[in-house]
């Protein structure tokens, strides 16, 4: 199964070829990029971008194998005169070796780990989003037979310019134990129950790593929001699990609520970081996508991940992962339920189990 490690010069390997797919190559073949023409003339940047009209679906990529994708970069605009939340409107889909199942179906903003359909800046290892949203994913993406990767447009806009590039090899030898990529996003939005945690990710079988998380959470009730502890069920594992986090934050990385200093007056600073293994790197509790002209205050919204690339997550037979919804307040504990959105990312055998229903557009916009 995928193990990561330290990044090293590569080695040429006898038949491995690049590739790299965008609007002036859409099928990455052998010398037909940069062919469109533009009124500088041929070949002069003649396509930089593909429409993606609403209720569309834009394929960035089919791809014979067997290959490995590198890197994604894709930019769109995160409002239009639709409304504001493209980043959740947008749906991404990965398919490997001609499965009719997705092993990726994320809201757009959620896989780049802007949750809230909210821009913020992302320095990570396998993330990176760059200043007004160059979205990246260095996560490689191996494939047999063949990869395909699809944007679907569930805004109630047009969206006139979708800029990607699907940088990937082919010819590589893959041994028997790569995994594929997997990417799953889930819910909790204030319908459960107290005392049941939220859940990351179930129902896989079969082997492989877990490989990070990405929280939003919006916090819908008063004080600390994030003793809840993340937990792995392994294999055999039933009522408790192998692995556990001591709390949310520490999980992400953090400690001591991400503030300056536990004080209550005056009001601690909110400190937000991102790093290549951990980070907190968004947190607002004012309505940055200016829907309304009322009032701007929303329940403080806070975006974090962990990415278990040094030290993956292995499972032989069977994987599900939670995070109990428990906050604290002077020293005490209680049961919470917030708003609670997760995009999971793993490798494993196919075929894998199918995927629950993605939620409609509006049911997965933040409010």
């Amino acid at each position: 199964m995928v193990v990561f490690s330290t990044w090293s010069v590569p080695k040429p390997m006898p038949g491995v070829r690049s590739r790299s797919i965008n609007a002036e190559n859409p099928t990455g073949a052998i010398g037909a990029a940069a062919r469109a023409a533009s009124h500088l003339g041929p070949g002069r940047k003649g396509s930089a971008y593909l429409p993606l009209p609403a209720g569309e679906t834009l394929t960035l990529a089919q791809i014979d194998g067997p290959g490995v994708i590198r890197h994604i970069w894709l930019t769109v605009a995160d409002k239009t005169e639709a409304g504001p939340f493209v980043l959740r409107d947008l749906v991404l889909r990965a398919y490997w070796d001609g499965s009719d199942s997705p092993s990726v179906e994320v809201p757009l903003g959620d896989f780049f780990c802007n949750g809230f359909a909210t821009r913020t800046l992302v320095t990570s290892a396998p993330i990176v989003v760059a200043p007004t949203g160059g979205m990246n994913c260095y996560f490689p993406m191996p494939f047999r037979h063949s990869a395909l990767i699809t944007l679907e447009n569930q805004h109630a806009g047009d969206l006139p310019h979708v800029f990607f590039q699907i940088d990937y090899t082919t010819g590589d030898e893959l041994a028997d134990d790569v995994g594929y990529f997997h990417a799953q996003w889930r819910r909790s939005n204030a319908t459960t129950a107290p005392g049941v945690d939220h859940v990351i990710l179930d129902d896989v079988e079969g082997s492989g790593t877990y490989v990070g998380s990405y929280v939003a959470l919006a916090a819908l009730q008063r004080y600390w929001w994030g003793e809840g502890e993340v937990k792995f069920f392994v294999d055999d594992d039933e009522d408790l699990p192998t692995l556990c986090s001591t709390g949310l934050e520490d999980y992400a990385g953090g400690a001591w609520a991400f503030q300056d200093e536990l004080r209550a007056d005056p009001e601690p600073q909110v400190l937000t970081f991102s790093a290549p293994y951990c980070g907190y790197p968004f947190y607002s509790a004012r309505d940055t996508t200016k829907a309304s002209p009322f009032a701007t205050a929303t329940p403080p919204m806070h975006g974090l991940y962990r990415w278990h690339l040094p030290d993956p997550i292995f499972f032989q037979r069977r994987l599900k992962v939670t995070v109990q919804q428990i906050g604290a307040w002077d020293h005490d504990l209680f049961e919470r339920v917030d708003d609670i959105s997760t995009t999971a990312y793993w490798y494993q055998t196919l075929p894998h189990r199918p995927f629950p229903a993605l939620p409609a557009a509006q049911q997965r916009w933040p409010r």
